[in-house]
């Protein structure tokens, strides 16, 4: 039996938004575990929720915490580089994404307020 085919647009309802999130989440990180080990391919996967709390998925042993004890200080400080730029290039892209977001909210505001204009000139 085939499932049903749903629209792809943001769910009204609060709750049952949190719940497809977290359904889907566990679903996506499930999926990246998977193509992990079917690929030997290192997978790190970064998700923000709506309320902004970070869930994260990395195949990478050292990724993990659990074996940096073997670790040199040497080993630790690159990994705390390599941290730092990524997490920087993460930044770097959400604050993109919000001020394009924010610029194109604007320009609807304004087309917005246009049409409004224009509509109570015609009806006066």
């Amino acid at each position: 039996m085939a499932r049903e085919k749903i629209e792809l647009k943001r769910i009204a309802n609060a709750s049952a938004r949190q719940v497809t999130f977290s359904k889907r989440r566990k679903g996506l990180f499930k999926k990246a575990e998977e193509l992990s080990i079917l690929c030997a391919a290192d997978v790190a996967l970064i998700v923000f929720s709506s309320t902004g709390k970070l869930h994260d998925y990395s195949s990478s042993r050292n990724m993990h915490g659990k074996e940096l004890e073997g670790l040199s200080l040497n080993d630790l400080q690159q990994l705390e580089e390599q941290l730092k730029m990524g997490l920087n290039c993460v930044r770097l892209q959400k604050d993109e994404y919000m001020v394009k977001e924010i610029n194109e909210l604007q320009d609807k505001g304004r087309r917005i307020t246009e049409e409004n204009t224009e509509l109570h000139r015609q009806i006066t």
